[in-house]
Formats: structure tokens, sequence, C-alpha cells
């Protein structure tokens, strides 16, 4: 296939470098700035530095860019895109972004399908890419109008670039549970090391500070696009959140051993059941 990818951070870099190393398709690169393209291009990323005629010619495009640039970068180029073509995304958030495209989809006679990666690192850039990101990470496939034949094309792919569980899911199911199984992570993250211990923990911590703090080294502004885009997943998450912390906080003022316990060992309870 020839392929497109639009935007060289470390996902669509990673994208890319995947694509290269397990499959024989041709990759044009397309990025706002000049450097990552160079840098891509130098280390076999991708075969070509793509204009809008590259659009033309593609038979998939990976747009690994942020929600709102992705949606406004089909809309201005739709009319270039191949009929036929296959569009995936690569986005955290799909409720905003998959009806936009998906009516693009329609309008223009390519096919869009709705991808998250479950994958990613904390920091961010092509730098950082590395076609082995994916290896055995979840992905979730979000089908909306697609025929069968495109989506098992995607899936093809997919598990070509070495990922393991491919989840089938709607817009809404997808950004209901990413805002409990990632953004919530990451609201956390980030409240903890406001505390002013932060700074003093050298010596004084170990897992349990680095399992708890390790992603509050963000993309802020990759991520409260996210944040904002999802709230209505994400705000009843946090309130639960927020009501569990204070029956904890409760148990501990009133120095009620009893029901703090029973809080805790419900909380064991949970994760035992889970076997993860």
């Amino acid at each position: 296939m020839n392929v497109v990818v639009v935007g060289l951070g470390i996902i669509g870099g990673s994208m890319a470098k995947a694509v290269k190393k397990y499959t024989d398709h041709y990759v044009y690169g397309i990025n706002r700035s000049p450097e990552p393209l160079q840098k891509a291009l130098a280390c076999g990323a991708i075969d070509e530095i793509g204009t809008d005629d590259a659009l033309g010619k593609a038979d998939l495009i990976i747009l690994g860019v942020y929600p709102e640039a992705a949606v406004a970068y089909i809309r201005n180029h739709a009319e270039k895109i191949r009929k036929g073509c296959i569009v995936i995304d690569t986005s955290g958030i799909k409720s905003g972004i998959c009806p936009p495209l998906s009516e693009l989809a329609q309008k223009y006679g390519f096919t869009f399908i709705g991808f998250h990666p479950m994958a990613g690192k904390e920091k961010n850039g092509f730098d950082v890419a590395e076609a082995e990101l994916f290896e055995n990470a979840n992905a979730i496939l979000i089908p909306g109008q697609a025929s069968h034949e495109a989506v098992e094309q995607v899936e093809t792919l997919i598990r070509q670039l070495h990922f393991g569980r491919i989840v089938y899911a709607t817009p809404e199911e997808h950004d209901r549970m990413i805002a409990f199984t990632s953004q919530l992570p990451h609201v956390i993250a980030c409240a903890y090391v406001f505390s002013p211990n932060c700074p003093n923990h050298k010596g004084f911590s170990a897992g349990s500070y680095r399992d708890i703090s390790r992603v509050a080294n963000i993309n802020a502004a990759l991520w409260s696009e996210l944040f904002i885009e999802n709230r209505n997943a994400l705000l009843p998450e946090l309130d639960t959140l927020i009501r569990n912390l204070t029956e904890i906080r409760s148990g501990i003022e009133k120095a009620n051993r009893e029901e703090l316990s029973a809080l805790l060992h419900k909380g064991k309870e949970i994760k035992e059941a889970l076997g993860e």
C-alpha cells in the first residue's frame, strides 16, 4: 500500500517506523514543521516527504495529530483524498471526531475508521518514536460505517505492527472507558505531584511513588484538549473518585479502624477479582 502518515510526533512517528520495519508498504510523511520530516527520511521511517499529491495516491492515511487538528486536516484536504482510501486517526477521544470524519468520508468517497493505539511514553516528539512502541499493546477500533473488508484491512495492519488485543467499540463506549482507564490516572498523577512534599521525595520514595507519579510528565497541550473534549465522561469519574476519597478520609479522620479496614479490604477484593 501507499501509506501517508500525517504528523510525525511520538505516535505518528512510531507508526511510520513500525510500518517500515514490519511491512513492505511505501510511506509518505507529512508534518507541519520540516525537522521531523528530515529526521524521518534520514532514518528510513518514511520513503518520501509527502505533499497534497500523495493524498491522491494513498491507500491508507494515518492521522497522528491532535483531535481538533485531525478533523481540520481532513476537512481542508478531503477533495484531494483518493476515493476508496482508508483514513484512520490515532486520537485518545472519539465522540468529537468520529461523527465529523465519518460524514466527510461519506461525502467524499473515502472510508474512515477510528483507531486508538493504547501506547505512549512520558516524552513526546519524533526523537522518542520507535517501531517497537506498540509491542503487545491494546488497539481499539471504532468501525462506524466502514465495510467489513476495510476493517479487516486495518486489523491486518495492526497485527503486522505487533499490537496485542484488538477491541471494537462505539465512540461513546470508547470515551467512557478511556475516561476511567487513561484520563483519570493522568488527572490523579498531576494532582498528586502538586503536594509541597513532592520536591523532597528522594530518599523517601520507592515503587508506589513512581507508579502514581509517572504520567504526571504530561503533554499539557494535548491532554487539556482531551480532558475538555471528553468532559462528559471524565467529570462523572472525577466525582466518583472524590466521593471514594472522601469516604476513606472520613475513616482516617474519625480513627474508625473498622470502617477504614472495610474500605481498604473492598479495594483489595476488587483488584484480586480482576486477576490483574
